[in-house]
C-alpha cells in the first residue's frame, strides 16, 4: 500500500469517489431524462433504482478493490484465486474507461470553448445564432480538436501527482466549487418570476403518468449516474485504508452524487420555465438550449445573465473533470502495476492513446465525414458501445462474480471491516456487530445476487427496444 500510494482522509475518500461519479450526467443527462419522464416522480424512481442497484453494485466493486490493493485487472484476478476467465473482467473495465475518456473529452473540451465564449460575450444572440454557433464549432477541424487534448492534458496534470498530491487533493477542491456554484445559480435561477412551477415540476411527484418505461429510465439514469461497470470505483477503492467502512462510504457518496443531480434540476428547471421552455430539450440542453434560456431569463439584468452563463459553464468544467481524473487513473494504475512503468511514463501512454481517440471523434462529428463506423459517427459509436454493451456487461459480470464466486465469508469480512462490534475474524464477531450492519450485509448479499443481475439485464433489453 505504501508503495501504490493512497487516500490520505475520510474526507479525501469521500469526495474523490464521489468526484468519479459526479460528471456530466448529474449536471446534463440527469435534468433532461427527469424534464421527459415527468420530473418529481422520475425523482422519486431513481432514489429506489439508486438503493436497489447503485449501492450494491458500488460496494461489489469496493469490495474487489480494496481486498486486492492493485489495478482492476489484477484486483478481479487476485480475488477469483487466479482464474483468468475473472481477470477478463478488469480488463473490460479498463478498456470500457479509456474508450469514454476518448470522447468524453470531447463533450468536456466542448465545455471549455463555452466557457472561454461566455467570458468573452460570444453567445449572445437570438436562438438561431446559438444553434449556428455550436454547429459551426463543432464541425471545426481543428477547435474541438485542441479543447478535447487540452482538456485530456490538464487531467494528466492531475493524475502524474498521484493519489494523495494529485487525485485527493484535486478533489478536495474540485468538489467544494461545484457545490458553491451550484447553490449560487440555483439561488438565481429560483429567484426568476414564475421560476416556482420549475421547483414545482421537479419536486412534486404526479405518478399518473409512470409507464414502466420510465422505470427503466430511472434504472438505467442510476446505473449511469454511478459509473457502474467502468472499473473506476474498483479502482478507488485500491486506495482506501483497511479500516474504510465500506457501507457507510458508498451510503455518503450515493447521497452526494443524487444531492449534485436534483440540485442541477433545481439550477436548470426554474430558468426554463421562466422563459417558457420545455424541461424535456433532450442532449441540446446544455450548448443550444440553456444559453438561451439565461439570456432571457435575466435580460432585464444583463450583467447577471453573463455571471451565470460563465458560471455555468465552469460548473460543467469541474463536474467534467472529476470523471476525467478518475477514468485516466484506471488506465495510469494498470500501466503502472503491469507493466512497472514509472506513473509518469504510464499517464503519458493513457494521455496519448486517449488523446489520438478524441481526436479522431472529434473529427467525426462533422470536419470529416469518413470516420464512421456503422453509420454512426465514431463519437456516437463509442458512446453506443460503451453504453448500451460494455458497461452493463461489466457490472453485470462483477455483480455475478461477487455475489455466486467470490467467498462469502471474504465478502462479509471486507464489508463489515470498520463496523464497530465486528473484528474479523469469526461468526461469533459477525453475530455480534451492530444488528443493523448484520442485516444490511444479508439484504445486500440477495441485492447483488438476483436484484442487481435482473436490473442489469432489463437495462440492457430496454435499452436494444427489447422491452
Amino acid at each position: 500500500m505504501s508503495e501504490r500510494g493512497g487516500f490520505a482522509s475520510r474526507l479525501g475518500i469521500i469526495l474523490a469517489t464521489a468526484g468519479s461519479a459526479v460528471g456530466l450526467g448529474n449536471v446534463w443527462r440527469f435534468p433532461f431524462m427527469a424534464g421527459q419522464n415527468g420530473g418529481a416522480a422520475f425523482i422519486v424512481i431513481y432514489i429506489g433504482c439508486i438503493l436497489l442497484l447503485g449501492i450494491p453494485g458500488m460496494l461489489s466493486e469496493f469490495v474487489i478493490g480494496r481486498h486486492s490493493q492493485a489495478n482492476a485487472a489484477r484486483a478481479y484476478g487476485h480475488i477469483a484465486g487466479g482464474k483468468r476467465i475473472w481477470k477478463l473482467v478488469g480488463y473490460l473495465g479498463i478498456l470500457t474507461s479509456t474508450i469514454i475518456l476518448g470522447f468524453y473529452a470531447v463533450v468536456a473540451g466542448w465545455c471549455l470553448q463555452y466557457l472561454l465564449a461566455s467570458l468573452m460575450g460570444s453567445l449572445n444572440g437570438d436562438a438561431d445564432y446559438v444553434l449556428n454557433y455550436f454547429q459551426t464549432f463543432a464541425t471545426n477541424p481543428w477547435k474541438p480538436c485542441l479543447w478535447a487534448v487540452a482538456f485530456i492534458v490538464i487531467t494528466h496534470v492531475v493524475i502524474v501527482r498521484g493519489v494523495q498530491h494529485g487525485i485527493e487533493r484535486a478533489s478536495k477542491v474540485l468538489m467544494p466549487l461545484l457545490f458553491v456554484l451550484l447553490i449560487v445559480i440555483v439561488g438565481a435561477s429560483c429567484s426568476l418570476p414564475g421560476a416556482m412551477a420549475g421547483v414545482e415540476f421537479l419536486l412534486r411527484p404526479d405518478f399518473s403518468n409512470v409507464s414502466h418505461s420510465v422505470l427503466l429510465e430511472a434504472l438505467g439514469q442510476a446505473f449511469f449516474s454511478l459509473s457502474l461497470g467502468t472499473a473506476c470505483l474498483c479502482t478507488y477503492a485500491s486506495y482506501f485504508s483497511r479500516d474504510t467502512n465500506l457501507l457507510k462510504s458508498a451510503s455518503q457518496i450515493a447521497l452526494i452524487d443524487t444531492m449534485i443531480a436534483i440540485m442541477a434540476g433545481l439550477m436548470i428547471f426554474p430558468a426554463a420555465f421562466s422563459v417558457g421552455v420545455q424541461p424535456d430539450s433532450g442532449p441540446s440542453l446544455i450548448f443550444i438550449t440553456l444559453p438561451n434560456v439565461f439570456q432571457q431569463a435575466f435580460g432585464s439584468m444583463p450583467t447577471v445573465g453573463y455571471l451565470i452563463g460563465i458560471l455555468f459553464y465552469a460548473l460543467l468544467v469541474f463536474a467534467a473533470l472529476t470523471s476525467t481524473i478518475s477514468m485516466h487513473e484506471i488506465g495510469t494504475a494498470f500501466f503502472t502495476e503491469e507493466f512497472h512503468l514509472p506513473r509518469k511514463k504510464a499517464a503519458w501512454v493513457l494521455t496519448s492513446v486517449c488523446s489520438v481517440l478524441a481526436i479522431l471523434c472529434s473529427l467525426s462529428m462533422g470536419a470529416v465525414d469518413s470516420i464512421a463506423l456503422f453509420g454512426r459517427s465514431l463519437l456516437d459509436c463509442c458512446d453506443f458501445i460503451t453504453a448500451q454493451v460494455m458497461l452493463p456487461l461489466g457490472a453485470f459480470l462483477t455483480s455475478l462474480f461477487v455475489g455466486w464466486f467470490v467467498d462469502q465469508r471474504l465478502l462479509r469480512k471486507e464489508l463489515l471491516t470498520g463496523v464497530d462490534g465486528y473484528d474479523g475474524t469469526n461468526d461469533e464477531s459477525f453475530n455480534h456487530a451492530n444488528w443493523h450492519y448484520a442485516w444490511l450485509f444479508r439484504i445486500y448479499q440477495f441485492a447483488v445476487r438476483f436484484i442487481v443481475p435482473l436490473c442489469i439485464l432489463l437495462i440492457f433489453l430496454h435499452q436494444f427496444n427489447v422491452i
